[in-house]
């Protein structure tokens, strides 16, 4: 998959809930490294002003393989309700993926986008 197919369907998925009114606004970037390989960011601003920032570098030659990523949702004190990411831990932690809850830390699969945004809908605004 080419890296502006794959940020046409970012946006796209992220403009069905501007357009359902679960999200106010949204800023999103990119930084392609080639056709295929490229850093992706962006925030969403939700009812009752929670956001949602992200991040992923990603290479799609093959298949979408996110080399780093990040989802870390926010209330709109700032205080954490949970991060998706796959960053390293000291001391290191017995799986890469992962989720912070608070003050845990569970072992996650890879999330997309829209499972994130949906998890929020569905766990913290409805």
């Amino acid at each position: 998959m080419l890296l502006n197919n794959y940020q046409s369907n970012i946006i796209s998925i992220i403009q069905k809930y501007v357009n359902d009114g679960w999200i106010l606004s949204f800023n999103f970037s990119i930084d392609p490294r080639s056709d295929y390989v490229g850093f992706i960011q962006g925030s969403l601003e939700f009812l009752q002003g929670s956001r949602l920032f992200f991040k992923e570098y990603v290479d799609l030659q093959e298949s979408i393989e996110k080399l780093s990523y990040s989802f870390h949702y926010q209330d709109s004190d700032n205080n954490l309700i949970f991060r998706y990411d796959n960053a390293n831990h000291q001391p290191r932690l017995d799986y890469i993926d992962h989720k912070h809850i608070k003050d845990k830390i569970i072992s996650s699969e890879i999330p997309d986008i829209e499972q994130v945004i949906l998890e929020i809908i569905t766990d913290y605004l409805s």
